[in-house]
């Protein structure tokens, strides 16, 4: 799994030469409800177990929490499936909201 800044995450969405990625919001549905980076998918940790075969596992996936702990587990957990390109958004939601788009709550 690589750790990926929120600036990097926005360099890599605005780049129309390049894939996006699945961003893959493991927080739970309040959290989601306060703020959320648009397009994600939304399945809650506790749940990533039960519905990991929704996702592609040759997919570029970006894991995004609050902070970015919940969201390492869940990558470290889908390496373990044979997922291949795992990305953990460092500082999560929050570094998101802070550095790249501040129109995102914080809380």
């Amino acid at each position: 799994m690589q750790n990926l800044t929120a600036p990097a995450l926005a360099e890599w969405l605005a780049d129309t030469s390049r894939p996006a990625p699945v961003l893959l919001d493991v927080r739970e549905p309040w959290e989601v409800e306060t703020a959320k980076i648009a397009g994600s998918v939304f399945i809650p940790m506790r749940e990533i177990p039960a519905r990991s075969e929704e996702l592609d596992d040759e997919a570029q996936i970006v894991c995004v929490c609050h902070h970015g702990a919940r969201s390492a587990n869940v990558g470290m957990f889908l390496e373990g499936r044979g997922f291949k390109q795992i990305f953990n958004l460092q500082g999560g939601i929050d570094a998101w909201s802070k550095l790249v788009d501040p129109s995102v709550p914080t809380y």
